[in-house]
């Protein structure tokens, strides 16, 4: 009889269920950034351009056969460096996104699902964290180890973690007095089998929306921080530092100013589309 009830339990479904179908507005976000991927990884292997190759003889040329996109202020071919900014600032959040995530949920599992001293501890920790400026946090950064990449990677990680961590915290307190969770219990599951069978299912769609929005708040980020040029030095192809070196020539060359600020709203756009229902 213990036996039945045990497999019973373990192939029941999650606590609520949710579907696995898009809407269709995800499905427009998935397939602008499927076509900006695209875009980004196949013009490297479809056209030979090196984005900081200065050809000063071509400056601010117009869009035709020869350079689809142009060239900017130094000749530079504005298609290589748009492919290249965009897989910069897509890797650039993968990276952030993952790494805060790992560490969110993880740390809000234990939070919501021990509570008392453990949950105050990571509760203040994440305040602590949260007290911090995300832009001030990466200036001192940028102050400690100046002109390396890495600075803006660990700012962004350090910003995005705390969203995953409180929004898994008060799921998991939520899911864990739920009569499923507390009837495997009784049973003798371990931890790992009531996470992926139980807490999982509920956590995940609220997981991906933050990480869609959090790609879209790092990418946002690095943008304006290229503008500023914290970090981010020429002839780095990045949206935002793309935008500042352009700006002085949006008189002679208005498509080439426009091109880095269309393809960052359409890769926000696309994310934020693909995000869905915020969670919060």
């Amino acid at each position: 009889m213990m036996g039945t009830t045990s497999s019973r339990l373990s192939t029941s479904r999650p606590l609520h269920g949710h579907t696995t179908l898009l809407s269709a507005r995800q499905w427009w976000g998935a397939g602008l950034l499927a076509l900006l991927l695209a875009f980004a990884w196949l013009v490297p292997w479809l056209v030979d351009a090196d984005p900081a190759r200065q050809q000063l003889s071509r400056i601010l040329q117009a869009p035709s056969l020869a350079e689809p996109f142009g060239t900017d202020h130094l000749g530079r071919s504005m298609l290589a460096r748009m492919a290249a900014a965009i897989r910069l600032s897509l890797g650039m959040a993968l990276l952030s996104v993952a790494t805060a995530a790992i560490p969110g949920v993880l740390l809000g599992v234990v939070a919501g699902w021990r509570g008392g001293w453990t949950d105050r501890l990571l509760g203040s920790v994440s305040d602590a964290c949260l007290a911090l400026p995300g832009l001030l946090l990466v200036l001192l950064l940028a102050a400690i180890a100046p002109g390396n990449f890495w600075t803006l990677y660990v700012g962004i990680s350090l910003v995005l973690w705390i969203e995953y961590f409180r929004v898994v915290r008060a799921r998991t307190q939520a899911l864990v007095t739920s009569p499923q969770i507390e009837a495997s219990r009784l049973l003798g599951f371990g931890p790992v089998m009531l996470f992926r069978r139980h807490l999982w299912p509920e956590l995940a769609p609220q997981v991906f929306t933050l990480a869609a929005f959090g790609a879209a708040s790092a990418i946002l980020a690095m943008a304006a921080l290229g503008f500023v040029s914290v970090d981010l030095r020429p002839p780095t192809a990045e949206l935002g530092l793309m935008m500042i070196e352009l700006l002085p020539y949006y008189h002679e060359a208005p498509w080439a100013m426009a091109q880095p600020i269309l393809v960052l709203f359409v890769v926000v756009l696309s994310l934020n589309l693909l995000a869905g229902k915020d969670p919060r």
